[in-house]
């Protein structure tokens, strides 16, 4: 019996684009229009402007890119902007207005105040309500261990590699937190973002999604893991077959397959492009199996799960 990951085996592009970026609309360093054309500039195919409290549908400059809609939501337990003791950030994306997304274009979403995520949920139900999918940023930044978010109900995904994060404080970088979800039988999805600001980040974290390019199709595979996550390498297939696990992908230095918290298998080699590991006699306590790459340069990508003794 095959099983292969969403993502893999369709007819459709494997469309890249980033979910979590910044303007000068919000505190972002660059005009919509100079952040679109950088990743226009840098191949990609779709794009959320997820400025903080302010929504966002126009694709400003007329760009030849799919703007998702969307807006990144915060949830604050802290003092002042700046100095985070405790947060819950959510980037919000959805349909079109016509296709019954409940937030305007421009509309300005004040703040919430939460410190435990059962005071975050009324916020999350709310945006659910309003046709967005949530997906959870930077929970490491965010100072919000698994036992603080494992209750959170509606989520569709959440950050396992954050640009930003990555660069400015060495943190969100390789998905720990989502092991544990994952282990605890969690059924979320993980992307990659780059959070940019501005310069250096830009362009440095995306997902790749089987779909087509349009507002609809890429939301509907998002929904449906149809995608998996990348600061560099490819990804080209991933699938169990009679007691296997096989993953093929751009040269790299490292492949790496992960299984509840137990240690990884590993294979190690300059230039590996395909692996294929043996599963043995998978316990039931095995819920899932995914799979994540290295290159030479340290760039990650990774897989979404494949889910076991379902």
């Amino acid at each position: 019996m095959l099983i292969r990951q969403q993502a893999f085996g369709g007819q459709e592009k494997m469309l890249k684009g980033n979910l979590h970026c910044h303007t000068a609309r919000s505190d972002g360093d660059f005009s919509a229009e100079e952040v679109i054309k950088n990743y226009v500039d840098g191949g990609f195919d779709f794009l959320c402007l997820s400025d903080h409290y302010i929504y966002n549908y126009d694709n400003f400059g007329n760009q030849p890119i799919t703007i998702i809609p969307g807006m990144e939501y915060d949830c604050d337990d802290q003092e002042e902007w700046g100095a985070p003791i405790h947060s819950f950030h959510i980037v919000c994306i959805g349909p079109s207005e016509k296709d019954g997304n409940g937030f305007r274009q421009d509309e300005v979403t004040p703040a919430g105040k939460a410190k435990t995520q059962e005071e975050l949920q009324p916020y999350l139900d709310d945006i659910h309500r309003k046709k967005n999918l949530t997906i959870l940023a930077h929970p490491h930044w965010s100072s919000t261990p698994t036992r603080e978010i494992e209750n959170i109900q509606g989520l569709t995904a959440m950050e396992i590699w954050n640009s930003g994060a990555a660069y400015w404080h060495d943190m969100d970088t390789d998905a720990i937190y989502w092991d544990e979800l994952l282990t605890r039988g969690h059924r979320i999805y993980g992307v990659a973002t780059d959070d940019a600001h501005g310069n250096p980040v830009f362009c440095k974290g995306w997902i790749r999604v089987r779909a087509e390019n349009n507002i609809n199709s890429i939301l509907e595979a998002i929904r449906e893991g149809r995608f998996y996550s990348s600061c560099g390498p490819e990804i080209y297939d991933f699938y169990v077959e009679d007691n296997y696990a096989v993953l093929e992908c751009s040269p790299v230095a490292k492949i790496r397959m992960h299984r509840n918290l137990h240690p990884n298998y590993l294979e190690r080699k300059e230039g590996i492009t395909s692996v294929r590991f043996h599963l043995g006699k998978c316990p039931e306590t095995i819920r899932y199996i995914r799979m994540s790459v290295v290159d030479a340069e340290g760039r990650c990508a990774w897989t979404n799960p494949i889910w076991l003794n379902d």
